[in-house]
């Protein structure tokens, strides 16, 4: 069964997917949400933010995923801003860490 949505293209997930996870004897909830746009609530990118911004209210820990290969952009500067305000720990991933050119992006990740 197919869990994940996984494309290039920004903006595939459109609301929160949530799932069981277990770590050893841990069991949570991973959420799932979709990226992060400084946009008018009644558009779909606006109803989008609203489901992430429901995800930060229920989470007790952050995942902060940030695109390495492309670095920080505008909107994940605004999504930090509110993530710090939340109250909640974050944790900053790097992903595609792995591709050419990443680094600069992970570097930025700590700004």
């Amino acid at each position: 069964r197919k869990l994940a949505l996984v494309d290039d293209t920004p903006g595939v997930t459109r609301d929160r997917r949530v799932h069981a996870a277990k770590l050893y004897d841990l069991h949570f909830d991973v959420i799932d949400t979709a990226g992060f746009e400084d946009a008018a609530a009644s558009t779909l990118p606006g109803r989008m933010r609203a489901q992430t911004e429901i995800a930060i209210r229920e989470a007790d820990l952050i995942f902060f995923t940030i695109d390495a290969k492309s670095g920080l952009m505008p909107d994940d500067k605004t999504f930090a801003e509110i993530v710090r305000k939340s109250g909640k720990p974050v944790v900053v991933v790097a992903n595609k860490a792995e591709a050419r050119g990443a680094q600069g992006g992970m570097l930025e990740a700590w700004e």
